[in-house]
Protein backbone atom coordinates (compact mmCIF):
# COMPACT_ATOMS: atom_id res chain seq x y z
CA UNK A 1 0.00 0.00 0.00
CA UNK A 2 0.95 3.57 -1.05
CA UNK A 3 2.39 5.46 1.88
CA UNK A 4 -0.03 8.34 2.50
CA UNK A 5 2.55 10.37 4.53
CA UNK A 6 2.74 13.96 3.57
CA UNK A 7 6.23 14.94 1.92
CA UNK A 8 6.57 18.38 4.93
CA UNK A 9 6.57 16.01 7.33
CA UNK A 10 9.85 13.86 7.01
CA UNK A 11 13.00 15.30 8.63
CA UNK A 12 14.73 15.65 5.20
CA UNK A 13 12.53 17.72 3.77
CA UNK A 14 12.20 20.46 6.98
CA UNK A 15 15.91 20.62 6.55
CA UNK A 16 15.25 21.56 2.80
CA UNK A 17 12.59 24.06 3.77
CA UNK A 18 15.48 25.11 6.56
CA UNK A 19 18.18 25.17 3.89
CA UNK A 20 15.86 26.96 1.10
CA UNK A 21 14.98 29.73 3.83
CA UNK A 22 18.88 30.74 4.44
CA UNK A 23 19.55 30.96 0.85
CA UNK A 24 17.04 33.51 0.78
CA UNK A 25 18.35 35.63 3.51
CA UNK A 26 22.01 35.48 1.93
CA UNK A 27 20.55 36.47 -1.72
CA UNK A 28 18.81 39.38 0.24
CA UNK A 29 22.21 40.52 1.54
CA UNK A 30 23.79 40.35 -1.59
CA UNK A 31 20.72 42.29 -3.30
CA UNK A 32 21.75 45.01 -0.48
CA UNK A 33 25.64 45.11 -1.06
CA UNK A 34 24.80 44.93 -5.18
CA UNK A 35 22.54 48.30 -4.23
CA UNK A 36 24.88 50.23 -2.14
CA UNK A 37 28.36 49.27 -4.54
CA UNK A 38 25.85 50.32 -7.65
CA UNK A 39 24.76 53.56 -5.56
CA UNK A 40 28.01 54.35 -4.60
CA UNK A 41 29.56 54.01 -8.48
CA UNK A 42 26.73 55.93 -9.59
CA UNK A 43 24.33 59.01 -8.45
CA UNK A 44 21.61 58.18 -10.61
CA UNK A 45 21.45 54.96 -9.32
CA UNK A 46 18.52 55.49 -6.16
CA UNK A 47 16.69 58.16 -8.40
CA UNK A 48 13.14 57.26 -8.36
CA UNK A 49 12.90 57.05 -11.81
CA UNK A 50 15.88 54.93 -12.17
CA UNK A 51 14.31 52.56 -8.96
CA UNK A 52 11.07 52.44 -11.35
CA UNK A 53 13.20 51.55 -14.49
CA UNK A 54 14.68 48.56 -12.41
CA UNK A 55 11.21 47.54 -11.58
CA UNK A 56 9.99 47.82 -14.50
CA UNK A 57 12.81 45.78 -16.97
CA UNK A 58 12.40 43.33 -13.88
CA UNK A 59 8.96 42.32 -14.29
CA UNK A 60 9.51 40.40 -17.39
CA UNK A 61 11.75 37.91 -16.69
CA UNK A 62 10.70 37.99 -12.83
CA UNK A 63 7.38 36.19 -14.32
CA UNK A 64 9.55 33.86 -16.49
CA UNK A 65 11.59 33.00 -13.42
CA UNK A 66 8.66 32.50 -11.39
CA UNK A 67 7.83 29.91 -13.74
CA UNK A 68 10.67 28.35 -14.22
CA UNK A 69 11.01 28.06 -10.34
CA UNK A 70 8.18 24.98 -10.69
CA UNK A 71 9.96 23.45 -13.20
CA UNK A 72 13.76 23.12 -11.47
CA UNK A 73 12.37 22.87 -8.20
CA UNK A 74 10.87 19.48 -10.10
CA UNK A 75 14.57 18.56 -11.68
CA UNK A 76 13.43 20.00 -15.07
CA UNK A 77 14.45 22.64 -16.75
CA UNK A 78 13.05 25.22 -19.57
CA UNK A 79 14.85 26.87 -22.25
CA UNK A 80 12.61 27.91 -24.57
CA UNK A 81 10.84 30.42 -22.37
CA UNK A 82 12.25 33.32 -24.29
CA UNK A 83 11.69 32.17 -27.26
CA UNK A 84 7.66 31.42 -26.13
CA UNK A 85 7.69 34.70 -25.10
CA UNK A 86 8.12 36.08 -28.54
CA UNK A 87 5.95 33.53 -30.29
CA UNK A 88 2.94 34.65 -27.38
CA UNK A 89 3.54 38.35 -28.14
CA UNK A 90 3.28 37.85 -31.62
CA UNK A 91 0.45 35.89 -31.87
CA UNK A 92 -1.00 38.37 -29.55
CA UNK A 93 -0.21 41.38 -31.78
CA UNK A 94 -1.30 39.28 -35.11
CA UNK A 95 -4.94 38.68 -33.27
CA UNK A 96 -5.75 42.16 -32.78
CA UNK A 97 -3.34 44.51 -34.83
CA UNK A 98 -3.78 42.09 -38.30
CA UNK A 99 -6.90 40.50 -37.58
CA UNK A 100 -8.96 43.27 -36.37
CA UNK A 101 -9.91 41.20 -33.31
CA UNK A 102 -10.86 42.87 -29.64
CA UNK A 103 -8.01 43.26 -27.09
CA UNK A 104 -9.11 40.89 -24.64
CA UNK A 105 -8.78 38.00 -27.65
CA UNK A 106 -5.28 39.26 -27.92
CA UNK A 107 -4.47 38.80 -24.48
CA UNK A 108 -6.07 35.41 -24.05
CA UNK A 109 -4.10 34.72 -27.46
CA UNK A 110 -0.53 35.47 -25.96
CA UNK A 111 -1.72 33.01 -22.74
CA UNK A 112 -3.11 30.44 -24.40
CA UNK A 113 -0.33 29.90 -26.99
CA UNK A 114 2.01 30.31 -24.07
CA UNK A 115 -0.01 27.35 -22.41
CA UNK A 116 -0.03 24.94 -25.39
CA UNK A 117 3.51 25.49 -26.06
CA UNK A 118 4.42 24.43 -22.26
CA UNK A 119 1.95 21.85 -22.43
CA UNK A 120 3.42 20.53 -25.57
CA UNK A 121 6.90 20.70 -23.85
CA UNK A 122 5.22 18.73 -21.02
CA UNK A 123 3.78 16.01 -23.19
CA UNK A 124 7.26 15.52 -25.68
CA UNK A 125 8.99 15.08 -22.22
CA UNK A 126 6.50 12.41 -20.70
CA UNK A 127 5.04 10.73 -22.91
CA UNK A 128 8.17 10.68 -25.65
CA UNK A 129 10.60 9.86 -22.20
CA UNK A 130 12.85 13.09 -23.77
CA UNK A 131 14.76 14.68 -21.87
CA UNK A 132 13.27 18.19 -20.96
CA UNK A 133 17.00 19.92 -21.66
CA UNK A 134 16.58 18.29 -25.48
CA UNK A 135 12.89 19.05 -25.71
CA UNK A 136 13.60 22.42 -24.27
CA UNK A 137 16.53 23.49 -26.20
CA UNK A 138 13.77 22.15 -29.43
CA UNK A 139 11.25 24.56 -28.65
CA UNK A 140 13.81 27.09 -28.10
CA UNK A 141 13.96 26.91 -32.01
CA UNK A 142 10.89 25.97 -32.56
CA UNK A 143 9.38 28.87 -30.74
CA UNK A 144 11.30 31.34 -32.06
CA UNK A 145 11.05 29.76 -35.97
CA UNK A 146 7.29 29.97 -35.67
CA UNK A 147 7.34 33.85 -34.35
CA UNK A 148 9.52 35.07 -37.35
CA UNK A 149 7.63 32.76 -39.72
CA UNK A 150 3.88 34.58 -38.42
CA UNK A 151 5.64 38.03 -38.68
CA UNK A 152 7.61 37.68 -41.82
CA UNK A 153 10.31 38.71 -39.58
CA UNK A 154 9.14 42.37 -38.91
CA UNK A 155 7.36 44.19 -35.85
CA UNK A 156 3.73 44.48 -35.87
CA UNK A 157 2.99 47.49 -34.49
CA UNK A 158 -0.35 48.83 -33.45
CA UNK A 159 -1.61 47.20 -30.11
CA UNK A 160 -5.22 47.89 -28.44
CA UNK A 161 -4.88 50.81 -26.02
CA UNK A 162 -6.42 48.28 -23.46
CA UNK A 163 -3.08 46.37 -24.58
CA UNK A 164 -0.66 49.15 -24.54
CA UNK A 165 -2.01 49.91 -20.83
CA UNK A 166 -0.78 46.39 -19.25
CA UNK A 167 2.94 47.41 -20.29
CA UNK A 168 2.57 51.62 -20.19
CA UNK A 169 0.18 52.39 -17.61
CA UNK A 170 1.14 53.73 -14.07
CA UNK A 171 -2.01 52.52 -11.40
CA UNK A 172 -0.68 55.29 -8.13
CA UNK A 173 2.52 55.98 -10.12
CA UNK A 174 3.79 52.02 -10.27
CA UNK A 175 4.55 50.57 -13.64
CA UNK A 176 1.87 48.16 -14.58
CA UNK A 177 3.67 45.27 -15.31
CA UNK A 178 5.16 45.58 -11.81
CA UNK A 179 1.90 45.53 -9.98
CA UNK A 180 1.49 42.26 -12.04
CA UNK A 181 4.93 40.73 -11.65
CA UNK A 182 3.86 41.37 -7.23
CA UNK A 183 0.45 39.77 -7.80
CA UNK A 184 1.81 36.67 -10.06
CA UNK A 185 4.59 36.16 -7.07
CA UNK A 186 1.58 35.76 -4.28
CA UNK A 187 -0.08 33.44 -6.14
CA UNK A 188 2.54 31.42 -7.22
CA UNK A 189 4.06 31.67 -3.41
CA UNK A 190 0.66 30.15 -2.22
CA UNK A 191 1.01 27.53 -4.74
CA UNK A 192 4.13 26.11 -4.37
CA UNK A 193 3.82 26.59 -0.78
CA UNK A 194 0.00 25.70 0.94
CA UNK A 195 -1.21 23.20 -2.25
CA UNK A 196 -0.43 19.59 -3.34
CA UNK A 197 0.47 21.01 -6.52
CA UNK A 198 3.92 22.69 -5.19
CA UNK A 199 4.69 20.13 -2.69
CA UNK A 200 4.13 16.99 -5.16
CA UNK A 201 6.45 19.41 -7.79
CA UNK A 202 9.49 19.60 -4.82
CA UNK A 203 8.82 15.95 -4.00
CA UNK A 204 9.23 14.55 -7.58
CA UNK A 205 12.32 16.60 -7.62
CA UNK A 206 13.86 15.08 -4.92
CA UNK A 207 12.86 11.66 -5.01
CA UNK A 208 10.79 10.70 -8.20
CA UNK A 209 10.90 7.43 -7.02
CA UNK A 210 8.98 8.39 -3.60
CA UNK A 211 6.70 10.05 -4.87
CA UNK A 212 5.41 7.57 -7.62
CA UNK A 213 5.08 5.34 -4.21
CA UNK A 214 3.24 8.01 -2.23
CA UNK A 215 0.38 8.03 -5.14
CA UNK A 216 1.81 11.31 -6.73
CA UNK A 217 0.41 11.26 -10.73
CA UNK A 218 3.94 12.36 -11.92
CA UNK A 219 3.02 12.39 -15.63
CA UNK A 220 0.50 13.96 -14.81
CA UNK A 221 2.42 16.54 -12.77
CA UNK A 222 4.90 17.39 -15.19
CA UNK A 223 2.58 18.22 -17.99
CA UNK A 224 1.00 20.81 -15.70
CA UNK A 225 4.00 22.24 -14.47
CA UNK A 226 5.54 22.98 -17.86
CA UNK A 227 2.12 23.99 -19.10
CA UNK A 228 2.54 26.68 -16.00
CA UNK A 229 5.55 27.85 -16.93
CA UNK A 230 4.22 28.15 -20.73
CA UNK A 231 1.29 30.33 -19.61
CA UNK A 232 3.73 32.65 -17.29
CA UNK A 233 6.30 32.76 -20.19
CA UNK A 234 2.97 33.96 -22.48
CA UNK A 235 1.94 36.96 -19.87
CA UNK A 236 5.42 37.68 -19.67
CA UNK A 237 5.34 38.18 -23.90
CA UNK A 238 2.03 39.88 -23.37
CA UNK A 239 3.74 42.39 -20.91
CA UNK A 240 6.45 42.79 -23.29
CA UNK A 241 4.50 43.70 -26.15
CA UNK A 242 2.51 46.06 -24.09
CA UNK A 243 4.96 48.06 -23.16
CA UNK A 244 6.94 48.21 -26.66
CA UNK A 245 3.81 48.61 -28.28
CA UNK A 246 4.26 45.72 -30.77
CA UNK A 247 4.94 42.12 -31.17
CA UNK A 248 8.80 41.53 -31.78
CA UNK A 249 9.79 37.92 -32.96
CA UNK A 250 13.25 38.37 -31.73
CA UNK A 251 11.82 39.12 -27.61
CA UNK A 252 13.37 37.61 -25.00
CA UNK A 253 16.74 36.47 -26.49
CA UNK A 254 18.62 34.86 -23.80
CA UNK A 255 15.87 35.33 -21.16
CA UNK A 256 16.16 31.67 -20.34
CA UNK A 257 19.56 32.62 -18.91
CA UNK A 258 18.68 35.58 -17.01
CA UNK A 259 15.52 33.43 -15.82
CA UNK A 260 17.95 30.54 -14.84
CA UNK A 261 20.39 32.58 -13.13
CA UNK A 262 17.26 34.51 -10.93
CA UNK A 263 15.77 31.31 -10.26
CA UNK A 264 19.13 29.60 -8.92
CA UNK A 265 20.12 32.87 -7.07
CA UNK A 266 16.67 32.97 -5.33
CA UNK A 267 17.46 29.79 -3.95
CA UNK A 268 16.00 27.05 -5.88
CA UNK A 269 18.04 24.07 -6.24
CA UNK A 270 19.45 23.36 -10.10
CA UNK A 271 19.02 19.66 -9.31
CA UNK A 272 15.47 20.04 -8.13
CA UNK A 273 13.64 19.56 -4.45
CA UNK A 274 13.72 23.00 -3.19
CA UNK A 275 12.20 26.08 -4.50
CA UNK A 276 11.42 29.67 -3.31
CA UNK A 277 9.31 32.20 -5.55
CA UNK A 278 9.87 34.96 -2.95
CA UNK A 279 13.94 33.99 -3.24
CA UNK A 280 13.05 33.95 -6.94
CA UNK A 281 11.73 37.59 -6.73
CA UNK A 282 15.16 38.30 -4.64
CA UNK A 283 17.23 36.50 -7.45
CA UNK A 284 15.16 38.55 -10.13
CA UNK A 285 15.91 42.14 -8.70
CA UNK A 286 19.44 41.38 -8.08
CA UNK A 287 19.65 40.40 -12.08
CA UNK A 288 18.17 43.86 -12.80
CA UNK A 289 20.13 45.64 -10.59
CA UNK A 290 23.35 43.92 -11.89
CA UNK A 291 21.61 44.95 -15.54
CA UNK A 292 20.68 48.34 -14.60
CA UNK A 293 24.04 49.56 -12.70
CA UNK A 294 26.56 48.25 -15.59
CA UNK A 295 24.27 50.44 -17.87
CA UNK A 296 25.12 53.22 -15.88
CA UNK A 297 28.52 52.75 -15.79
CA UNK A 298 28.27 52.17 -19.69
CA UNK A 299 29.55 49.29 -19.67
CA UNK A 300 28.87 46.96 -23.00
CA UNK A 301 26.36 44.41 -23.47
CA UNK A 302 29.04 41.93 -24.32
CA UNK A 303 30.62 42.19 -21.02
CA UNK A 304 27.01 42.53 -19.44
CA UNK A 305 26.40 38.63 -21.24
CA UNK A 306 30.02 37.52 -19.35
CA UNK A 307 28.56 39.10 -16.25
CA UNK A 308 25.17 36.86 -16.29
CA UNK A 309 27.10 33.91 -17.13
CA UNK A 310 29.52 34.27 -14.14
CA UNK A 311 26.94 34.80 -11.86
CA UNK A 312 25.23 31.62 -12.87
CA UNK A 313 28.18 29.56 -12.69
CA UNK A 314 28.73 31.38 -8.86
CA UNK A 315 24.90 30.94 -7.95
CA UNK A 316 25.17 27.18 -8.85
CA UNK A 317 28.53 26.61 -6.91
CA UNK A 318 27.26 28.35 -3.93
CA UNK A 319 24.45 26.51 -3.94
CA UNK A 320 26.30 22.90 -3.87
CA UNK A 321 28.64 24.49 -0.94
CA UNK A 322 25.33 24.88 0.71
CA UNK A 323 23.71 21.58 -0.14
CA UNK A 324 26.30 19.35 0.93
CA UNK A 325 27.19 21.45 3.93
CA UNK A 326 23.68 22.26 5.37
CA UNK A 327 21.65 19.32 4.44
CA UNK A 328 24.00 17.07 6.82
CA UNK A 329 23.94 19.17 10.37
Amino acid sequence: MASTTTPAASPSWRQRIVGGAAIRVESLLVLVVLCAVMAALSSAFLSVSNVLNILLSTSVFGVLAIGMTFVICSAGIDLSVGSILALSGVVGAMLTSNLDLPWWVGIAGCLAMGAFTGALNGFLITKGAIPPFIVTLGMLGVGRGFALVLSNGISIYGLPPQMVWLGQGRPFGVPTPVVILLLTALVAHILLTHTRFGVYAQVIGDNEGAARAMGVRVERQKVLLYTLSGLLSGLAGLLFAARINSGEPTAGISYELTAITATILGGTNLFGGRGSVLGTLIGALIMGVLQNGLNLLAVRPFYQQIAIGAVLILAVWLDRINSSQGWRR
